[in-house]
């Protein structure tokens, strides 16, 4: 968190509105041209900070805010004792694969979901996301590290 930085308020996001458009531009389109090759790595790490900034204690805010992001419906499919499998789902992910934009990817999710599943169970996470194209879903996998 930088400087001078509140931490952002979950109520701040409900009073936040956008059309699902403009984001995907911004961050299919532009982040990647403006990270070139290191945006995989970048997004991953802005998704941990943006999670240390909301700082959700409950697994029902962190689905909340997926949805209030616009980055779809996030389910918790299945809880291993290393692993928690999740898997995102909605039009927008359908309507984002159906593109041509050849920098789809969900780092930027993984990095959030990641972060704010360590924040909740108290342990060191890394998440792994997987692009299923054939059901339009994206799995997540929050593997504890320690």
């Amino acid at each position: 968190m930088g400087k001078n930085r509140q931490p952002i308020d979950l109520t701040t996001i409900d009073r936040l509105h956008t059309s699902g458009a403009g984001y995907d531009i911004l961050r299919y389109v532009c982040l990647p041209d403006l990270l070139g090759k290191e945006a995989s790595p970048i997004l991953y790490i802005m998704g941990k900070n943006l999670a240390r900034n909301l700082k959700a204690g409950t697994i029902e805010e962190v689905i909340n805010c997926f949805s209030k992001f616009g980055w779809g419906d996030l389910h918790l499919v299945k809880e291993k004792r290393r692993e928690m499998i999740w898997e995102l789902t909605g039009d927008q992910i359908k309507h984002r694969h159906e593109t041509n934009l050849d920098s789809i990817e969900y780092r930027l999710e993984a990095g959030f979901l990641a972060e704010s599943i360590q924040q909740i169970k108290g342990t060191a996470c890394e998440g792994i996301e997987e692009i299923k194209q054939k059901t339009n879903t994206v799995q997540f996998s929050v593997v504890y590290t320690k």
